[in-house]
């Protein structure tokens, strides 16, 4: 069972711990992470989702979750790494890039972007069973084209949108 710790919309904390899978009321948020991986070919690292996946079966994204009560947002960005690819990425090569406000089942969240560097072969990564089925890299453009064909996870896709400009700096 996952819990999550809860925040007001100033992301204040509400000393209140949630049940993942339990609707929350419309003033209670939960933080949830996005870390995009990039290699030294310019392309992103796309993960596709479990076709079990309650949210999003069967679409590419980038790599995420939610932080867990008593998880900071940067160490949950670690662990969703290392356990949807197998990659270990230590905190110094790791960096948040935006914060933006998502919404899934229509329930709002805190989205915590982070970016890191890492030039790894596809058949090196660990799929991570019930959530990742398989992985590949592409370029920002093959990226967008998967998600005009409804590829992408749109969420996954907005966020993207949000900080493509930082990405491509960071290529």
């Amino acid at each position: 069972m996952e819990y999550w710790d809860l925040y007001d919309k100033n992301r204040k904390p509400l000393n209140k711990v949630h049940q993942r899978g339990i609707p929350t009321n419309d003033d209670e948020y939960h933080i949830v992470v996005s870390i995009i991986t990039i290699n030294s070919k310019k392309q992103i690292l796309v993960t596709h989702r479990d076709p079990n996946k309650e949210i999003y079966p069967n679409l590419w994204e980038v790599t995420g979750g939610s932080v867990i009560s008593g998880e900071t947002s940067e160490d949950a960005a670690l662990r969703e790494l290392f356990e949807e690819t197998g990659i270990r990425c230590s905190s110094d090569r790791i960096k948040k890039i935006a914060t933006v406000m998502g919404t899934t089942k229509g329930r709002f969240s805190f989205v915590d972007i982070y970016i890191t560097k890492k030039d790894i072969e596809i058949d090196e990564l660990t799929m991570q069973p019930g959530e990742t089925t398989e992985a590949k890299w592409v370029t920002i453009e093959q990226f967008e084209e998967m998600a005009k064909m409804g590829k992408i996870a749109e969420s996954d896709f907005k966020r993207f949108n949000y900080v493509k400009n930082i990405v491509e700096e960071s290529m």
